[in-house]
């Protein structure tokens, strides 16, 4: 978190807005107090086609072989 004064915000708008929609949460002061709050928007849900659309893209799994890559990778005494 950061803070910027109302001159800074003024003089380099475009350049904060930038750092809060990278998701960085700035603080925005007036003579050295804290006045309000500038974070990015939360990104809108995908809507139901289009993840439908990503899960039959996805390629078939097959539960054996996947348990038997589990296996090799991790210890079996966990």
């Amino acid at each position: 978190m950061s803070n910027v004064s109302i001159r800074d915000l003024r003089n380099h708008g475009g350049e904060v807005v930038d750092r809060a929609a990278r998701g960085e949460l700035i603080t925005i002061t007036r003579s050295g107090r804290a006045v309000a709050e500038l974070r990015a928007l939360a990104k809108p849900p995908l809507p139901a086609a289009s993840l439908l659309h990503r899960w039959q893209a996805l390629p078939a799994m097959e539960p054996v072989a996947l348990r038997r890559d589990v296996d090799r990778l991790l210890d079996a005494g966990l």
